[in-house]
């Protein structure tokens, strides 16, 4: 049974950090499509970053440049770094993780197939 488990949101001041984790359990990449989403009450669910094949990795143009995905084989984590926090990145952030896409540059949640709970950033001005 595949588990998604986010941690490492919380409240930050815009222009702060934080660095979301995702523990995978029941799952071993392999070259296959994991991610980042987020979503706000009331709209769609966002694609934020993904990485896939071996570590190519894609963004969203929102936060190319302050965002930073990433994994750890040995512990089976994936990572988003986040700089320059802005007030529009609050959301709940969700790990995603695919059962077969290896590629997946256009963010698309129709690519993944398992999901964390979320964890939630909020930034204030």
């Amino acid at each position: 049974q595949v588990q998604l488990v986010e941690s490492g949101g919380g409240s930050v001041q815009a222009g702060g950090s934080l660095k979301l984790s995702c523990a995978a359990s029941g799952y071993t990449r392999n070259g296959r499509c994991m991610g980042w989403f987020r979503q706000v009450p009331g709209k769609a669910r966002e694609g934020v970053a993904v990485i896939y094949y071996i570590d190519d990795t894609s963004y969203t143009a929102d936060v190319k440049g302050r965002f930073t995905i990433s994994q750890d084989n040995a512990k089976n984590t994936l990572y988003l770094q986040m700089y320059s926090l802005k007030p529009e990145d609050s959301a709940m952030y969700y790990c995603a993780a695919a059962s077969s896409s290896a590629f997946c540059a256009g963010i698309s949640s129709t690519d993944f197939s398992y999901w964390g709970q979320g964890t939630q950033v909020t930034v204030s001005s």
